[in-house]
């Protein structure tokens, strides 16, 4: 199975929770749903700390990559 992008589960995720501020969702559709998001969050979370990641790395000059840090100035 096809994992959903980030902004394809962002959506869902937003489509849920504003079902569920209706308050017009029963009771166990709400807990199905309430779930769902749960997992559609982690699912969001995990890729931006993939993503904060790859962006925190920086390419040298011998072709590795190494963790980035400003504070040091990376030299």
């Amino acid at each position: 199975m096809k994992e959903d992008s980030f902004e394809s589960s962002l959506i869902k995720l937003e489509n849920i929770v504003k079902e569920l501020e209706s308050g017009e969702t029963p009771l166990d559709n709400a807990i199905e749903k309430y779930t769902e998001a749960m997992k559609l969050a982690k699912i969001c979370s995990e890729k931006i700390s993939n993503a904060t990641e790859s962006v925190n790395k920086i390419l040298k000059d011998d072709g590795t990559l190494e963790d980035f840090n400003a504070e040091k100035g990376n030299n």
